[in-house]
């Protein structure tokens, strides 16, 4: 690796401050936002229009759990001296805020001083200017706090941010190399009151929030300028886990007003998988699902509108990828983020097994599956004939000891197998001094234009004054602009590809409203047909067609829940405080305040007069965790197990009644002993069922208990009891069979 370069981040004089500022106001038609100071900072020195930053997310350093904070110390502070970054992001849950077994929350000064120390001391190892370094709040740091400032809320004492004077929850900062500026904003959109576990699961943007992202994400629109602006964006929360603001704004609509080039995010952790990455467009059907759910990776395919037009006039097509990179917690992870003259690309690295001597981020082409645009054709057509850069393979490498060799090999699968193809050796383009080292290699990169986007594979290699050799991670590409599909596990899907604030309530009234029908349609039922089915029932045979026959049996056997009207009366009138009831009441925010009442569209605040919201609930949709968790898995089921044992005791009482009619027939009297073993079996098998309900009811109540401190007598009483006893009066009621 070239010698290290001295401090390079050169800032704009102070005396000059208010100028630039104010010139920027008028420049890009908006004033600068409270708290962003708008930094613009030069980076100097070679590779020439390249400039990378390093991401780290979810430390959740633990007062339970020290090797988290050992592990960082003895491994970013020397990484980052070695990539030597020109900007370190944290996106956010800082600390843990959680107690050993999970299940209660709360801010812990003791971390926050061990996250202050940490910091400070990897900020020395790395010999970078503290300044470079950003740190954002997630949903962990908020836990259990009522005010942003106020005693509880230690990230304003702790953090870089706080501590730096960065008092907006908009932050941006524009680095400067060869002409080219690369805007980064951070953004925090962690609720203003901070609730505890479980319910603090999703961004809160307000519409100042998203009016202070609009201003900062243009503040170069309008720059009389020819220098390009690649745009990056990170905050903690992913697309899927951000709510829309009261006017129904979001965030995903500003990103597609700016086409980004990536939203950077952490929060999911790659306990979900390792592929939380997705691709936004804009979608002018209003009414699509999409607005609900994405079902793959990639919302879009290239597309060759606009490539032949290379007017600088030419309207950018509305994208922009979305890359949640893991977390340290579990995984070690460090994500090192590239900008190679526009192009984005990244390399995730895995302490979980050492330090690393040798790290190699491949800068160009792009990896077809996670970095392709929608824009690539256009840029194919009207940039590769202008200008060197898609003429040249280009990578950085990074390393403790001097690298000797660096090649690039690239590999053919169309045989079903990789065969190598091309292996060149690439030569250093940065001279000593440089901030970091830059490998190119001519290529013919005619020769490699196919009609499938993952034909082509690419890997680096680099050998280092040890001997030893080193390997980037093969990857596909395509240089005529096509993305290679990447389909989501199941997992995946369920965090990354369903919008949870958008499917809350839609799966929250289906459900109930499957829950009412199964109740209301047998009270129905007996009332227009209670007649008709005493007929049926004194008669030997049915009368009417078989269809008929079948017809008057199910309302027979769905009537039998409303007969056993305690039962039927008690699940109606379940359903009905759910609605319109509190669930349960217990302290939501810290133990000092008073207790809070949650129902289905939040946590009532009219206990909490002297907090700053005139909401009447916050919350909304975090406390689907519970709400739909408590519909889907314990009411749910035990609805329909205590239809189940209605019906049962019905066919049984039919088979009864006919069994009474033939007493002198022997042979009806052995089939009807043995149909009578067959019901009793099936309905201690169905009390067999209650047992997993009842033991995923008994964790969710005690999560609530310990979580909010809530009493399960005084507290909580429908919440944890009225599931129980209404299945147990079920049983009781059935139990003649």
């Amino acid at each position: 690796m070239a010698a290290r370069a001295p401090p390079r981040l050169r800032a704009y004089p102070l005396a000059l401050f208010f100028l630039p500022v104010a010139l920027l106001g008028v420049l890009a038609g908006a004033a600068p936002i409270r708290g962003d100071l708008r930094r613009v900072v030069e980076v100097e020195g070679e590779p020439r229009s390249v400039v990378w930053a390093v991401q780290l997310s979810d430390l959740h350093l633990s007062a339970f759990h020290p090797e988290r904070a050992a592990d960082f110390r003895r491994h970013v502070g020397g990484a980052l001296a070695m990539v030597n970054p020109s900007l370190v992001l944290i996106t956010g849950d800082l600390t843990d805020a959680k107690s050993k077994d999970l299940l209660s929350s709360r801010q812990e000064k003791s971390e926050w001083l061990e996250y202050e120390e940490l910091i400070d001391e990897v900020v020395g190892l790395s010999g970078l200017n503290k300044e470079i370094f950003y740190d954002l709040r997630g949903n962990h740091d908020s836990y259990g706090v009522p005010e942003v400032g106020g005693m509880f809320d230690f990230y304003e004492k702790h953090s870089i941010n706080a501590r730096l004077g960065r008092t907006g929850n908009v932050q941006s900062i524009t680095l400067q190399n060869s002409g080219w500026k690369h805007l980064f904003v951070g953004f925090d959109s962690a609720a203003s009151i901070g609730l505890r576990s479980p319910a603090n699961v999703f961004g809160q943007p307000t519409d100042q929030l998203l009016v202070e992202l609009d201003a900062a994400l243009s503040q170069w629109d309008n720059y009389s300028s020819t220098s390009a602006v690649t745009k990056v964006t990170f905050g903690h929360f992913p697309m899927s886990f951000s709510s829309s603001t009261t006017s129904g704004g979001s965030l995903r609509d500003v990103f597609l007003k700016h086409a980004l080039s990536a939203y950077l995010c952490g929060h999911l952790h790659t306990n979900f998988g390792r592929n939380l990455k997705r691709h936004h467009r804009s979608d002018r059907n209003h009414l699509s699902a999409k607005q609900y759910y994405q079902t793959n990776m990639h919302e879009g395919t290239s597309t060759s509108i606009g490539s032949n037009n290379c007017s600088t006039t030419t309207e950018s097509v509305a994208e922009f990828w979305e890359w949640e990179m893991g977390d340290w917690r579990s995984a070690r992870s460090m994500r090192i983020l590239a900008i190679d003259s526009g192009h984005v690309s990244y390399t995730d690295i895995d302490f979980r097994f050492g330090s690393m001597d040798v790290i190699i981020v491949p800068t160009f082409p792009l990896d077809s599956r996670f970095m392709q645009r929608l824009s690539t054709p256009h840029d194919l057509n009207c940039q590769a004939n202008s200008t060197s850069h898609f003429g040249m393979v280009r990578t950085l490498v990074f390393s403790k000891y001097k690298i000797i060799a660096v090649s690039v090999k690239i590999y053919d699968s169309f045989s079903g197998s990789h065969h190598l193809v091309l292996e060149k050796d690439m030569e250093m383009t940065s001279g000593e001094g440089a901030r970091g080292a830059m490998y190119t290699v001519p290529w013919n990169w005619k020769a490699y234009v196919d009609e499938s986007p993952d034909r082509y594979w690419l890997q680096i290699e680099a050998k280092d004054l040890t001997g030893k050799i080193y390997y980037s991670q093969l990857r596909p590409f395509s240089v005529n602009g096509l993305t290679a599909k990447v389909r989501w596990t199941w997992k995946e899907f369920r965090v990354m590809g369903c919008q949870w604030g958008q499917l809350y309530q839609p799966i929250m009234w289906s459900t109930l409203a499957f829950l009412c029908l199964l109740i209301l349609i047998p009270r129905t039922l007996l009332m227009l047909y209670e007649n008709h089915m005493l007929k049926c029932r004194s008669s030997k045979t049915a009368a009417g067609s078989s269809g008929r026959h079948l017809l008057i049996s199910f309302e027979y056997f769905a009537a039998e829940l409303s007969k056993m009207y305690s039962v039927w009366s008690g699940m109606l009138i379940y359903l009905l405080y759910l609605v319109f009831f509190p669930w349960f009441a217990g302290n939501a925010v810290t133990e000092n305040h008073n207790k809070m009442y949650l129902y289905y569209k939040g946590w009532s605040t009219s206990n909490l007069a002297n907090l700053s919201t005139a909401a009447p609930y916050i919350g909304l949709p975090d406390v689907m965790v519970i709400v739909l968790p408590h519909l889907l898995f314990v009411v749910l089921p035990a609805f329909l197990i205590i239809a189940a044992i209605a019906a049962n005791r019905a066919a049984y009482l039919v088979h009864i009644s006919h069994k009474a009619k033939k007493d002198d027939d022997h042979y009806e009297e052995r089939k009807c002993i043995h149909h009578v073993w067959i019901f009793r079996c099936f309905r201690r098998f169905l009390i067999l069922l209650c047992l997993p309900i009842a033991w995923r009811h008994w964790k969710h109540c005690r999560a609530i208990v310990r979580a909010y401190e809530a009493n399960p007598f005084m507290d909580a009483p429908i919440y944890c009891f009225g599931v129980p006893l209404l299945v147990c009066l079920a049983i009781y009621r059935a139990s003649a069979i």
